[in-house]
């Protein structure tokens, strides 16, 4: 089974993986790629040599880093114009703020073949700015229930295809079993905008809570954000697990694999993780069901797509695009599934995909991924309305910081550091502090 030691040895691995054939005078192209430690680029990884194949003049090399980690590097270095990589790793929300400001090369030019026409509207639209697509998605997700159907069933609850939070709560409490190492429910508790923000920030658009009103005035001394926080540190304190406050994607995926989680709400590209027999302890015992709601009209559910992107300050543009077609092309998923099977390939960016009937038999969560994607409406995130887009961030240049000090305030209220109540008067004194500074 795979394990998070396993994750950080392959990370370990690739962090040194020069997969290249030199061209017969010894002159190559190397290009440098930044990713995130998730299963499917660290598969990618392991793909290099069919690129190679394909491609003997250009050398790739990988720097494998942790989410936060990527973020902050990955940052750094185009801010500052680097020219450290030539392919980045990114997410829905820096594509249209960096490529509003030129530090990414447009992916216009990209051949006939990639068939820009087959992405998900919702997934191109986030990743589009005036035009160029500045970013090619790698894979892409909303958020769904993942829970033990055995647990459930000996429970004695079905678990609706909609469920609510309060249905979430009192299944969480009746398979809740700590003493034999199970636990109700795994939710994101690591601080980081992308964590535990991501996470938090739906938990309140369920909950009618907003980050902003319509004038840019922070919403967290609201009655919204307060019965969503204390929904979110109660239903942890009561069914989840010990230190969730440490735990982000990664570790989550491992607890439930490992079979210690009754339910566990986060990516949908973890269906194929945990139900695949060579990680997942319970892979023949897992459902699927969209994120929560409170009947107010939003499910706690995001869209997100991790995409690979080429900085302006690249060298070796040519290079890099030529990758980004192979890794997220349509037919990388071809080269996987007959690796590794089709319920294994990279979800969430193609039409194609969802109506390749070998993916749809080989994949039990194909619909309800598609369907939590469809679900998700950025430009209409929250129950009120509000200024900006965006589900599970705000799309803002001043968001990453506020989110990632706000995600340690919440953080310390989820380890008991703190109440709720003055977690939430922080995040409001910060994000005032933090609106007022930029002009809002």
């Amino acid at each position: 089974m795979r394990s998070r030691n396993a994750l950080r040895a392959a990370t370990a691995i690739s962090l040194c993986l020069t997969a290249s054939v030199a061209l017969a005078d010894g002159h190559a192209t190397t290009i440098t790629i930044a990713t995130v430690n998730n299963g499917d680029m660290i598969r990618m990884q392991g793909l290099t040599e069919v690129f190679n194949e394909q491609h003997p003049d250009i050398n790739v090399e990988w720097v494998t880093l942790e989410e936060n980690v990527l973020r902050q590097n990955v940052t750094t270095d185009i801010a500052q114009g680097g020219g450290q990589y030539d392919i980045i790793t990114i997410g829905t929300y820096e594509v249209p703020i960096w490529g509003e400001r030129g530090w990414l090369t447009s992916l216009n030019d990209l051949p006939e073949s990639y068939n820009i026409d087959d992405l998900l509207p919702a997934i191109r639209g986030g990743l589009t700015v005036d035009g160029n697509l500045y970013a090619s998605p790698f894979y892409g997700e909303s958020s769904m229930v993942m829970y033990r159907t055995d647990l459930m069933e000996a429970a004695g609850l079905d678990m609706p295809d909609a469920p609510t939070w309060d249905f979430i709560r009192e299944a969480a409490l009746a398979m809740h079993d700590p003493d034999n190492n199970v636990y109700g429910v795994c939710l994101r508790g690591k601080p980081g905008w992308g964590e535990n923000m991501a996470f938090i920030t739906t938990v309140g658009n369920a909950h009618g809570a907003r980050w902003f009103d319509e004038d840019w005035t922070p919403q967290f001394d609201s009655e919204e954000w307060a019965t969503a926080f204390n929904f979110y540190v109660d239903l942890l304190n009561e069914a989840g697990p010990p230190g969730a406050s440490n735990n982000g994607f990664n570790e989550n995926l491992a607890l439930f694999q490992q079979g210690s989680c009754g339910m566990w709400i986060d990516a949908t590209v973890a269906a194929s993780f945990v139900t695949n027999p060579n990680d997942s302890e319970v892979a023949d015992s897992v459902g699927f069901a969209l994120a929560p709601d409170t009947g107010l009209g939003r499910r706690s559910n995001w869209l997100w797509a991790w995409s690979l992107a080429i900085p302006a300050s690249s060298d070796a543009p040519e290079a890099a695009m030529e990758f980004i077609n192979w890794a997220t092309g349509p037919d990388y998923v071809a080269i996987v599934a007959e690796r590794e099977g089709w319920a294994n390939v990279p979800p969430g960016t193609r039409t194609s995909l969802y109506e390749n009937q070998a993916y749809l038999d080989a994949a039990p969560f194909a619909q309800m991924t598609l369907d939590s994607i469809l679900a998700a409406d950025p430009t209409n995130p929250t129950v009120d309305p509000v200024p900006y887009t965006g589900v599970q961030f705000v799309a803002i240049p001043e968001f990453a910081g506020l989110a990632t000090e706000i995600g340690q305030v919440f953080s310390s209220a989820l380890a008991g550091q703190m109440s709720p109540e003055d977690a939430l008067a922080q995040a409001q004194d910060l994000a005032t502090e933090e609106m007022e500074a930029a002009g809002y």
